[in-house]
């Protein structure tokens, strides 16, 4: 990945399956693909302990082999490790009994044969990504906190430069400027203080906040800058952004990147229980997260994008009224509308600049 300081090419991957012709194909397409680390196995006994000597990036897992299948050996990773492997399941099995029970133990994605060549390289790559994001975040937080006694003040300083890049890292993604995200985690962080967090929680909430969408670097580009209608299996795909986020900020001790992984799990959930990835309902959403929902879609709506027109003010504010006690908490509508001028000032001092 040119400029994200990240290699997906020297991950390691790990195929499992029993049949050589099949071991030789992705072999093949992999390496022709790129990728330079790739070990293979023809028993799938042996998974558990080349992992343990590997500790693979990815593991490309077939379900119907004799000795151990596929849900056999996702359910011994998953008690002999933590955190568990990132899996994908490639099999021929297609039925839906099948998806859901590798799911269930922990697959991050299913992909069926035949596969399609591009297709599963994306699969691939996307994985990969949020497995690499995530181990870069874990290393730097190791390190960061090996010089907390000394450093208090500069390790703080350094992490939060990194969640703030990290999360403009998502937003160039369909904003080539990143101002949204500094808009709408000052916003947070006024909309925290009128629902009575206090100040050490609001700053928290200022700079876990630009991490809310993090989780779109797993989004393909032709979903993310679509500028029409989603079709309904894009729509699924758009929605996992939300987990994706979570799974890359999974793991992590510090309070600044726990809160984090909660906003990206939680600022698409709805009041009324319509909302994505659980449905959570009114008050089973945090705090965090109702924040950020409503300060997320407002600067949203009244901003250029690519695939759209900046909506004005009264539109904007129109659609978060029609919307109070649905999808937003209508405490927070009440105080978004309390400081409705201090939420305008941040967007005139932070807004895009002009182009010629």
């Amino acid at each position: 990945m040119a400029g994200s300081g990240i290699d997906i090419f020297s991950a390691r991957l790990l195929v499992v399956d029993d049949e050589p012709v099949n071991v030789k194909l992705l072999e093949r397409t992999l390496a022709k693909a790129g990728y330079q680390n790739i070990e293979s196995t023809l028993d799938s006994r042996q998974v558990c302990d080349l992992y343990e000597q590997g500790q693979h990036d990815l593991i490309l897992l077939d379900l119907n082999m004799p000795h151990m299948d596929g849900f056999a050996v996702m359910t011994a990773l998953r008690q002999r490790f933590n955190p568990t492997p990132q899996v994908l399941v490639l099999t021929a099995q297609s039925a839906q009994e099948f998806r859901t029970q590798a799911l269930e133990l922990g697959a991050r994605d299913y992909v069926t044969k035949p596969f399609e060549r591009n297709e599963l390289l994306h699969r691939v790559s996307n994985l990969l990504e949020s497995t690499l994001y995530r181990q870069e975040l874990e290393k730097l937080n190791l390190s960061l906190e090996q010089k907390v006694q000394d450093r208090t003040h500069e390790l703080n300083e350094t992490r939060l430069q990194i969640v703030r890049r990290l999360g403009r890292a998502a937003e160039y993604r369909d904003n080539e400027t990143g101002l949204h995200i500094v808009r709408m985690s000052k916003t947070s962080r006024l909309l925290g203080a009128a629902m009575g967090m206090n100040e050490a929680e609001c700053e928290l909430l200022l700079n876990a906040s630009p991490m809310h969408d993090i989780g779109k670097i797993g989004i393909p580009d032709k979903v993310l800058l679509k500028p029409g209608k989603f079709e309904p299996e894009e729509w699924l795909l758009m929605q996992q952004h939300a987990q994706i986020g979570a799974d890359i900020l999974e793991g992590e001790s510090s309070d600044l990147l726990s809160m984090a992984r909660e906003i990206a799990l939680t600022h698409h959930e709805k009041w009324d229980g319509s909302g994505y990835p659980n449905g959570l309902k009114g008050e089973e959403i945090p705090l965090v997260g109702r924040i950020c929902a409503i300060a997320d879609v407002f600067d949203a709506l009244t901003s250029t994008r690519p695939y759209k027109k900046a909506w004005s003010i009264e539109d904007a504010l129109a659609l978060i009224n029609e919307n109070n006690g649905k999808h937003f908490d209508p405490a927070v509508v009440a105080a978004f509308m309390d400081n409705l001028d201090a939420i305008l000032e941040i967007r005139d001092a932070y807004k895009e600049p002009e182009h010629e």
